[in-house]
């Protein structure tokens, strides 16, 4: 079961984009009848290899941004399952920037908007991606602000990526309520400070990281509750 834990003094609702408000792997569901029986394996190995090229790329360091990095961790999926074509590939590429939000997701922002909180999205996206997510999505209105890592220059899980969201709403980590459906995200903001409400979505273990969160959820709809909005 879920533990959901109260979280006091939040003056502001940070969320992850990818896995957290946007679902990512909607783009190749919508790809079956060119994917086959292929398109899950294809999906899950375009995840790992996306969120593994963004860790590397920040210790070498030799940064990309997210659009190439997806990019590539698309490419070295499809010729590990045996796939190629360059239309399929630019179909795919270009459902990335439509992908669909997870249901509860416009409601709970909706709660949070009108009960006074201030909101934002912090995400390894780049600026063109995150616009383009939202935009579909029919979100943008419902957010503050919309924070990429490329205004530092380093993917998460660096510190420099959380202080993006204390420098926007001049807040202590503390006063921020953070949300990721990813375990690695969650620990590491919570280890920056934040109070993280990991969104447990797949049924997870926690990381052996640094970093507890305070609260666990399935999905974002609880949220409002535990921030007393």
């Amino acid at each position: 079961m879920a533990a959901q834990s109260k979280l006091d003094n939040i003056g502001a609702c940070v969320f992850d984009a990818y896995g957290t408000l946007f679902d990512v792997h909607s783009a190749a569901a919508k790809c079956r009848d060119d994917l086959g029986d292929k398109a899950d394996a294809l999906s899950a190995l375009w995840r790992q290899k996306q969120l593994e090229y963004t860790w590397l790329r920040s210790l070498m360091p030799a940064h990309a941004d997210f659009w190439q990095v997806t990019g590539d961790a698309l490419d070295y999926a499809m010729a590990a399952t045996g796939l190629e074509g360059s239309a399929l590939r630019e179909k795919l590429m270009a459902l990335y920037l439509a992908l669909d939000a997870y249901a509860e997701v416009p409601d709970v922002l909706a709660t949070l908007r009108a009960a006074g909180m201030k909101t934002a999205i912090l995400s390894n996206g780049s600026p063109m991606m995150l616009d383009a997510a939202v935009v579909s999505a029919g979100i943008k209105d419902l957010f503050d602000a919309v924070l990429s890592i490329e205004d530092v220059g380093i993917f998460k899980v660096s510190p420099k990526t959380y202080q993006l969201a204390v420098d926007r709403f001049a807040l202590a980590p503390g006063q921020i309520c953070f949300m990721s459906s990813n375990a690695w995200d969650a620990a590491g903001a919570a280890n920056f400070g934040f109070q993280v409400a990991w969104v447990n979505r797949f049924g997870q273990p926690r990381e052996r990281l640094p970093g507890e969160p305070k609260a666990e959820i399935t999905s974002l709809e609880p949220l409002p509750g535990l921030v007393g909005a």
